[in-house]
């Protein structure tokens, strides 16, 4: 006897969260804000991968003080499998290295997308989030990642230069690749109400010259724990976990938690991948 629909809906895998993290220049310490969310995550019993989507100067494994024997260059390259390449840390979060200091794989062709496609649709585990660590800037790789994602995370100092590129950012991907929706997460802030302040100025100009839409959703404050894990190569939740950053990204994740999927979102991350495929290259040049 047939089964009733709803039978075959629960069987279906339930979506993949893809959180793309962005900071539209380098310093805003959005590698640890990937690492710390990602291990924030699997500390709260989600399947959780990170994917270090830095493809030229990889530094996730650095920070977490891992050493890969293969990287996505050795996937491309024929040479180990995608699951030989997955590496997991203490906390259970499953990372996907990069390589450091190879300049090809920061712009990868349609067809070597399309093999990483591939190798991503060979694995069988169960994923619940998936967290990309950008490049910084607003590189090819950047808009693909960001556009591809369900949501973007951009992390921001209060720092003009901050300020100017990540209103870069958001201006690209929401004039030439759709994106109008944006998480903002203030990082580094020195006292309360730093982070809301410069949220706002940076809301100010989105809403006067772009029409997208920026979510506030937190600061992380400036800790020195935070420094002292970094330099130890460890999630400050694991190294020190009463720190006021670690219970920072605890709030993050529990707030994550509730951040609405949209319509049709996959369950098999490969999904994300494909529609990097499916999207149009960038078009800087039509930018005013």
């Amino acid at each position: 006897m047939q089964q009733p629909d709803i039978c075959v809906r629960e069987l279906a895998p339930a979506p993949v969260q893809v959180i793309a993290v962005s900071g539209g220049k380098g310093g805003t310490g959005k590698t640890a804000v990937s690492v710390n969310l990602a291990t924030a995550f699997a500390r709260a019993g989600r399947a959780t991968m990170l994917l270090d989507g830095d493809l030229g100067l990889a530094n996730v494994d650095v920070q977490l003080g891992l050493t890969p024997r293969c990287t996505l260059e050795h996937v491309l390259a024929g040479e180990c499998r995608l699951d030989e390449v997955i590496l997991e840390t203490s906390a259970g979060v499953r990372v996907v290295p990069a390589s450091s200091g190879v300049a090809r794989m920061a712009a990868l062709s349609a067809t070597e997308q399309a093999a990483i496609v591939r190798a991503f649709g060979t694995l069988h585990e169960s994923i619940d989030v998936l967290i990309v660590d950008t490049a910084a800037g607003i590189g090819e790789s950047v808009l693909q990642f960001c556009q591809a994602a369900q949501q973007v995370l951009v992390v921001l100092r209060d720092e003009p230069t901050c300020l100017t590129d990540s209103y870069a950012l958001i201006k690209v991907l929401s004039r030439s690749h759709g994106v109008s929706h944006f998480r903002v997460l203030a990082n580094m802030t020195r006292h309360a109400g730093q982070g809301d302040s410069v949220f706002r100025r940076l809301q100010r100009v989105t809403d006067r010259y772009l029409d997208v839409a920026l979510e506030f959703v937190g600061e992380i404050p400036e800790d020195g724990a935070l420094q002292k894990a970094i330099q130890a190569q460890r999630p400050v939740l694991e190294a020190f976990p009463s720190s006021p950053a670690a219970q920072a990204f605890k709030r993050l994740a529990n707030q994550a938690r509730g951040w609405p999927l949209p319509d049709g979102a996959s369950g098999r991350v490969e999904f994300f991948l494909e529609r990097m495929l499916r999207r149009p290259a960038p078009r800087l040049r039509l930018l005013k």
